[in-house]
């Protein structure tokens, strides 16, 4: 690590032709001059390594963050441009390059420390060792649906509410008026009582040449003009006319590309390859054997699959090698059963003595609820390409680590990372599966053995056989009643403790409680699958709460909201879902009404799902109400399409998603055995945003978490057949059960 300095915060300097530069000076070290050689062009005006201002008065927010369709260079632009009150029409972005400057070390600070409020005088020093960390770990991330809570709030907020200070204060100098004297508005700096007006361009210059103030005053949600608004999205016209670049599009002179058949057991080795049928296939260039994996470059992509299926690969037989999906859960039946009989289960969270409250209870209520594994599924397979030379290399993908990235390739190439540059594209999907380098990994090794830009693109088949997957999963509960039917004691035991690390715990007033958690090692490979562990646990506890519910034929909505007496913010989401899904009107027959509420990523979100189930067992979602309360939204449309992103991503799971383990590989190949919600099977959504003024939480994961166990609440509701274990689509609901009676 570096000496730490006493320089100041902020730092000055100039590029060639006048363009002045105010660079963050986070200990340790001055990034002034390394930012404005990324970010500047002649004239501009570099405020902080987010903004900067050019002589047309364009106004640019340079955006740390990665597009997948999540709308965040439109949201954090917003964020920037309202606090500097500029003239929206003006503002323009920039994706901020794969630099070590342009580490996430906001979006650490915020996922460590929750975002609370640093001491001005301490800021310098825990920016500097966030962002040292962020640095040494290659983190430009975009994941955690941390963009605008993190980022937003504490960079780009900070940024346009401190450069329009440093843009007041240029102007009063000149003016020789207070600079509390001085208005801002639509990008012009007004001094009323003089008459006197100007364009931000024309004190910029001067105004970045002055110490940034590093805590400076904020807006109130009553003072936002643009924020919680809905502006057209920066990407929209270039995706509607078709001229938006994803990395699957990429197109370079001379460039060959690649296929790839990885061995159907993970982990497992190449032992031969017989490539003598190919030879003489057209537009064959070379076959490239990787340690678990054989690829072929052709002159078309085509050309590289045709050639790949000719070639005759023997893999080695691992211990993996007969395992199905059967034994992997008898595995976690042990493993689970041995933790609770030895007292070994790993504690996650504790109060009071469940163990002693249930031991000691008249009326238990007990369930285990079970997951498979899922794929990411995206709609653009993963592909990556890369040119390899010397001292050099160039790559074009779609990354959600840009950064990480970059620091990858040069430890596989033995580069310096300056000597890695990374042309960071749109992504069709990411869902977390786009900041892992598996397949930047395999593009490098590929693209070293040819002397022209290599295209790696994964066949389907290949992309849904070699995923990183949500895990498969068990869950089991205990709930200990009194004789009013309330919960005294709850007790949850589950496999694998990933993020985050509140994805378990429940925001019912219960007084004991008792979650733990235990592992069991498979071959099967972890990845980090949208809302991650809340994905689980979402369907877990609203599943169980729901069972103890019914089991004391109480209306579950007011069941819930008796729970949550102490928990005001979450009741008031519990009420207007209940409110807009009109929740005690009568249903048709066969039709049932469940609910669900769950907080992830700071944004609490209950959703109502009402489905019919026909005579024949079919499962139609009709109707999706859900009411979210993310503190604030700031791009209400944007906020919207995400949350019922996650909706239709988390329905289609709940539906149909499963990955099984045949003879140690994955089963599934393709989209007709892993199936999706087609657009005829949509529900319709309807969202309403609560504005509680709270910390500003997520939108891109949220929305997923509550619709599965509000759907198999419905089916419940329905039916009287209780789904444990997901997905619908393996249960028989041809039979009804007897059911307890609609209690919605």
């Amino acid at each position: 690590m570096k000496k730490w300095t006493r320089r100041a915060f902020i730092a000055t300097g100039v590029l060639a032709g006048g363009t002045a530069v105010v660079g963050v000076a986070i200990r340790p070290g001055n990034r002034s001059d390394k930012v404005a050689d990324l970010i500047g062009e002649e004239g501009d005006a570099i405020f902080d390594v987010w903004l900067k201002i050019s002589p047309d008065n364009t106004v640019t927010a340079v955006i740390p963050h990665s597009e997948m369709g999540q709308g965040v260079h439109t949201a954090l632009a917003m964020m920037l441009a309202d606090e500097l009150d500029a003239d929206w029409s003006k503002v323009r972005f920039e994706e901020a390059p794969a630099h070590k400057e342009y580490a996430n070390h906001i979006l650490i600070k915020g996922f460590l420390t929750g975002g609370m409020k640093i001491p001005t005088f301490l800021q310098g020093t825990v920016d500097g060792t966030f962002l040292t960390i962020g640095k040494s770990m290659g983190l430009q991330i975009t994941g955690g649906s941390g963009s605008v809570r993190f980022t937003g709030e504490h960079g780009m907020r900070v940024a346009g509410a401190a450069a329009k200070a440093m843009l007041k204060q240029a102007a009063a100098e000149q003016w020789e008026v207070p600079a509390s004297e001085i208005a801002t508005e639509n990008s012009t700096l007004i001094h009323q009582a003089s008459g006197q007006s100007a364009p931000y361009a024309k004190f910029a210059v001067r105004a970045a040449e002055l110490k940034m103030p590093v805590q400076p005053k904020l807006k109130s949600i009553e003072e936002f003009k643009i924020m919680g608004t809905s502006p057209p999205r920066f990407d929209t016209p270039a995706k509607v006319k078709g001229t938006a670049k994803f990395g699957i599009d990429i197109q370079l002179p001379n460039m060959k590309y690649a296929a790839i058949n990885a061995s159907p057991v993970f982990g497992a080795k190449v032992v031969s390859v017989d490539e003598a049928k190919v030879q003489t296939m057209p537009g064959f260039q070379k076959l490239v054997q990787l340690e678990n994996a054989v690829a072929v470059v052709a002159d078309s992509y085509w050309q590289a699959k045709k050639a790949l299926a000719q070639v005759s690969i023997q893999f080695e037989e691992t211990e993996a090698k007969g395992l199905d999906q059967a034994a992997i859960f008898t595995q976690f039946e042990q493993a689970l059963d041995e933790a609770e009989a030895s007292g070994k289960a790993e504690k996650d969270h504790k109060s009071g003595n469940a163990k002693e409250v249930l031991a000691n209870a008249g009326r238990v209520v007990e369930a285990e609820y079970r997951l498979p594994y899922l794929a990411h599924a995206t709609m653009e397979p993963m592909n990556c390409t890369a040119w390899v030379q010397p001292e050099s290399c160039e790559i074009w993908v779609g990354s959600q680590n840009p950064l990480g990235f970059a620091v990858e390739a040069a430890k596989i190439l033995d580069l310096k990372t300056s000597q890695v540059q990374v042309h960071n594209q749109f992504m069709g999907g990411g869902f977390g599966r786009r900041a892992e380098t598996d397949v930047l990994k395999q593009t490098l090794l590929i693209a070293k053995e040819v002397d022209v830009p290599v295209k790696l693109i994964w066949s389907r088949e290949e992309d849904m056989q070699h995923d990183v997957y949500r895990e498969a999963n068990i869950s089991r509960f205990k709930a200990a009643l009194n004789e009013a039917g309330q919960p005294v004691a709850w007790k949850n035991h589950f496999l694998y403790k990933h993020h985050p690390v509140e994805a378990p715990y429940i925001p019912y007033g219960i007084e004991n409680q008792l979650i733990q958690y235990s592992d069991s090692k498979t071959h099967v490979p972890w990845g980090n699958w949208r809302s991650v562990d809340h994905s689980m646990h979402g369907f877990f506890t609203e599943s169980f709460i729901d069972e103890v519910a019914h089991a004391n034929k109480q209306d579950p909505y007011q069941y819930r909201r008796n729970l949550l007496a102490d928990n005001p913010r979450f009741r008031k989401v519990l009420d207007l879902v209940a409110e807009k899904s009109d929740w005690k009107r009568p249903l048709p027959p066969n039709w049932g009404r469940g609910m669900a509420i769950h907080q992830s990523f700071g944004t609490i979100v209950a959703e109502v799902a009402e489905v019919e189930v026909d005579d024949a067992g079919g499962v139609k979602v009709h109707r999706v109400v859900v009411a979210a309360d993310p503190g604030f939204a700031v791009h209400r449309d944007g906020f919207k399409a995400q949350i019922e992103s996650g909706v239709v991503y988390g329905l289609t799971a709940a539906l149909y998603g499963e990955i099984t383990i045949e003879d140690g590989a994955v089963a599934q190949s393709n989209f007709h055995d892993y199936q999706m919600l087609r657009m005829k099977d949509m529900p319709k959504i309807e969202t309403h945003i609560l504005n509680s003024g709270e910390a500003l939480g997520g939108a891109g994961e949220p929305g997923t978490p509550v619709i599965a166990p509000a759907l198999a609440n419905a089916i419940y509701d329905a039916t009287g057949e209780r789904i444990r274990q997901l997905p619908v689509k393996n249960h028989n609901l041809t039979r009804k059960a007897e059911k307890d009676g609609h209690l919605g």
